[in-house]
């Protein structure tokens, strides 16, 4: 895993946002050609099992990318309505000791964020306290073109702003200090130094920047804070007990360690404890397993919302990704709805199948690329093209 690469290639976490298990690292563990694939720890969460034929080539499957994409450690969800459901956790979540990775663990889920912080301002839609084609000059000032562009621009990554996640004093000010806290204002200074990249509506661009400006307009419009909004609005309506909207670079346990070569160097470093505060709105925010699992249900079927909002939620454009297009806050590939989400030192897929009703989730602790792809994308395609081979995942929102 020790690559070298020149950060300005991939734009910090311009994908955010958006691991061979046995590879040796800097950081060498003990025993690391001892580290099996582990059999789910939580049974709760998995009754009855694929049967012996498919959770055999799913295994084979996982084993397969972790070693190709050197992923230390990663955990998989799916569940299968009427067919039963696979939990597999692999490789280690600690480098260094080599402690296993282990289904039940916390992960920083990055651009999964963007879920949460939509289905926030959706609801606000249905009380008609906000309406998704108010331009964002109504509620945030200082935005350029701001009269021209709108709430729904923003959440469908078609605002034209450029992502202050690809301005090179913003990745120099972030990597130099990983521990600095960025207020929402802050970060959107670097993205609003540039021209815009396209008139509003014209073109996909997956840009954090538009996921802070809607973060603001929650906090403008509700007069408190993001994270306490997305706490009682929807953490807690959903049910979502260990998901959390950090106010820093706290982390519960357990959690894995994660790695990244998204670093001044390009070498590999442990960013388990950065502080994701740049990210706010768009992918600062933490959960596990269980709740994703349940999140991903929730989300793509509007749970939180009125069906007529929901409909306009779903409603997807194309985002110049074969077979995979955009909503407001949310992503379509091959059937699958949801969103990925990389942040240094994580990855996830939270993704939910109407046709068959099966939910998949993925967790792990790198978000280092393979020849050009995020690793998340590659355990997601490898793991539904065996169990779901007419609706194979193979889109990332968060792809630069």
């Amino acid at each position: 895993m020790r690559r070298s690469r020149s950060t300005s290639r991939r734009a910090l976490c311009a994908a955010l946002l958006a691991a061979s298990l046995w590879a040796p690292t800097t950081a060498q563990p003990a025993a690391a050609d001892q580290r099996p694939i582990a059999a789910h720890p939580d049974k709760g969460d998995c009754p009855k099992s694929l049967g012996r034929g498919l959770t055999s080539r799913l295994d084979k499957a996982m084993n397969d990318v972790g070693k190709k994409a050197d992923i230390p450690g990663a955990v998989v969800g799916l569940w299968m309505p009427g067919k039963g459901c696979y939990v597999r956790s692999m490789g280690v979540a600690d480098l260094r000791t080599g402690k296993p990775m282990s289904a039940d663990s916390f992960v920083r889920i990055g651009s999964e964020t963007k879920t949460f912080t939509v289905t926030a301002l959706l609801q606000l839609v249905d009380e008609g306290r906000v309406k998704l084609d108010d331009p964002i000059s109504t509620y945030v000032k200082g935005v350029p073109n701001g009269r021209h562009i709108t709430l729904r621009h923003l959440a469908e990554m078609r605002s034209g702003l450029f992502p202050y996640t690809e301005d090179a004093g913003f990745i120099r000010d972030v990597l130099s200090d990983a521990q600095r806290t960025f207020t929402p204002r802050q970060s959107l200074a670097y993205g609003f130094k540039h021209r815009n990249t396209s008139a509003p509506g014209k073109k996909f661009q997956y840009s954090n920047t538009n996921l802070v400006l809607l973060g603001l307009v929650i906090e403008k419009v509700t007069g408190r804070p993001l994270a306490d909004v997305i706490h009682h609005r929807v953490l807690r309506p959903a049910n979502l007990r260990h998901t959390l909207f950090p106010r820093g670079n706290e982390f519960p346990a357990p959690h894995p360690r994660g790695y990244t070569n998204q670093t001044l160097s390009g070498e590999v470093a442990d960013a388990t404890n950065w502080n994701p505060s740049w990210a706010w709105a768009a992918g600062a925010m933490i959960s596990n397993l269980h709740d994703l699992r349940h999140w991903a249900k929730s989300v793509a079927t509007g749970q939180l919302l009125s069906q007529k909002t929901q409909k306009q939620r779903l409603k997807t454009l194309p985002t110049g990704i074969p077979g995979t297009t955009y909503g407001l806050g949310i992503l379509k590939t091959s059937g699958w709805i949801g969103h990925n989400g990389s942040i240094p030192g994580y990855e996830t897929v939270t993704v939910y199948l109407p046709s068959q009703k099966a939910t998949l989730v993925i967790m792990m602790n790198t978000d280092i690329t393979t020849q050009g792809q995020e690793p998340s994308t590659l355990l997601a395609r490898a793991i539904t093209s065996v169990a779901t081979p007419k609706n194979i995942y193979d889109g990332s929102a968060t792809a630069p």
